[in-house]
């Protein structure tokens, strides 16, 4: 049975709302997964730029702790300078306190003899030399004379040997100097300092563990004493 023109045109109606239909639903269907594409892509960009914010902040705590850290330790560092500067001060006035004792303690004539009879003698005693050179102050030459007078007879008892000391006459200690003698072996090879000075920084040297606790206490930190 042929089919009318209506009936044909009823049919293509159909065919095409159908087919926009599937077009529809198919363009719907793409839109769906394109948002979801998008959705997931925009999330995954957002994770990445948060990630790498976190990563950016994190780098810049770590660098301000470092920095922290080093100012911290500078500043600890020159404080501790400071102290150790103030410390030295402290025992370098000491001991320029000490010295001018000495110069006061050489003005008196009788204490200044017994103290050079007993560094010339302890000298020799050191050396044991044959021949020795006795170097003074151009004002302790009469002082030292005396004290040889009296220290070489002790010598040869003490060391069962004999001597001939020469009083330096051409080189002379510095005249500013606290006082004492320098003594050398007959070549010069070997020197003993007994300067005042030179008595007085070694005993600070030997003495200092102790000098230090008495001027700023006993050191926490430390556990062995000698």
């Amino acid at each position: 049975m042929a089919l009318s023109d209506a009936d044909v045109q009823k049919q293509i109606k159909h065919m095409m709302a159908f087919i926009e239909q599937e077009a529809n639903e198919k363009a719907e269907e793409i839109d769906a997964k394109a948002e979801e594409e998008f959705n997931i892509e925009k999330g995954r960009l957002v994770q990445t730029q948060r990630l790498k914010i976190m990563e950016y902040y994190e780098k810049k705590e770590k660098h301000i702790e470092q920095q922290k850290k080093i100012q911290m330790s500078t500043v600890r560092n020159q404080a501790r300078l400071q102290v150790l500067r103030g410390r030295d001060d402290l025992v370098s006035d000491l001991l320029n306190d000490a010295k001018q004792r000495l110069s006061r303690m050489v003005a008196d004539p009788e204490i200044y003899q017994g103290l050079m009879d007993k560094l010339v003698l302890q000298g020799l005693l050191c050396l044991l030399e044959p021949l020795v050179i006795v170097r003074c102050r151009p004002q302790d030459f009469l002082v030292v004379e005396a004290a040889l007078q009296k220290a070489i007879p002790e010598y040869m008892m003490a060391s069962q040997k004999q001597v001939e000391v020469l009083v330096d006459q051409e080189m002379y200690l510095p005249a500013h100097m606290a006082g004492g003698v320098e003594i050398y072996s007959g070549d010069q090879r070997i020197k003993i300092s007994n300067t005042l000075e030179s008595r007085l920084d070694l005993l600070a040297q030997q003495r200092m563990p102790e000098i230090l606790r008495a001027l700023f206490g006993a050191n926490p930190n430390r556990k062995f004493f000698l």
